[in-house]
This record gives structure tokens, C-alpha cells and sequence, in this order.
């Protein structure tokens, strides 16, 4: 598959669903999610939409819709105050590995 300049792109395979897109532009443009988290459907090889948060939630509502043992990517709209009491908005691209993880607990176990 190659992209606009008719380079190789590593998208492995694996496409994007329209829902997928939207709710991502609903989230940058309209500001209708704090979070959206994405999964890998196996059987249509696509990146679809897992769950979503309003814009009311936090992160520790994301943090929580997290599951325990799956990979999971997610876009989170992170409302900041800068120094000079300016408020910004960055969205964070995040990406939860099960083999990260696995391999963080098992050197916290190390060390204690």
C-alpha cells in the first residue's frame, strides 16, 4: 500500500474503519469525546473503535476503560493551564502494549 508520494507505508495489512476516522475528527474538531480507544479487529484487519468517554470524564476514567490484558491505542484530549494562565488543549496518541506491560510488572518485581 503507498501513500500521497507513492512510498511503502507500514500499515502491515491492516486498514482503518470509517467510524474509526470520524470519531477521531469528532474528537479534534468538535471536542464530543475526551477519549476514544481503538482496537485491531483480527477477522477484518481494520483499527475500529473500542470504547469512548464524554467530555466530562478524566483520565482516570480512561485509564480505567483500559482492559487489563489486551493492546489498545487510544487519542486522549488533555486539557491543560499553561504558566502564564493560558488554557490548551493537546491531543495525546497513547498506546497500551501487553508485552510493556508485562515486562514493567516483572522489573518492578525485580527491584522490590
Amino acid at each position: 500500500m503507498n501513500d500521497i508520494l507513492g512510498q511503502q507505508n507500514a500499515s502491515c495489512g491492516v486498514g482503518v474503519a470509517d467510524e474509526s476516522k470520524n470519531t477521531f475528527m469528532e474528537l479534534k474538531r468538535k471536542k464530543g469525546y475526551r477519549y476514544v480507544i481503538f482496537k485491531i479487529e483480527e477477522k477484518k484487519k481494520e483499527v475500529v473503535v473500542d470504547k469512548t468517554g464524554g467530555p466530562a470524564q478524566d483520565y482516570q476514567d480512561f485509564a480505567e476503560s483500559l482492559p487489563q490484558k489486551d493492546c489498545r491505542y487510544a487519542v486522549y484530549d488533555f486539557d491543560f493551564v499553561t504558566t502564564d494562565k493560558c488554557r490548551k488543549s493537546k491531543i495525546l496518541f497513547i498506546v497500551r502494549d501487553i508485552v510493556v506491560l508485562y515486562l514493567i510488572q516483572n522489573q518492578y518485581q525485580y527491584q522490590t
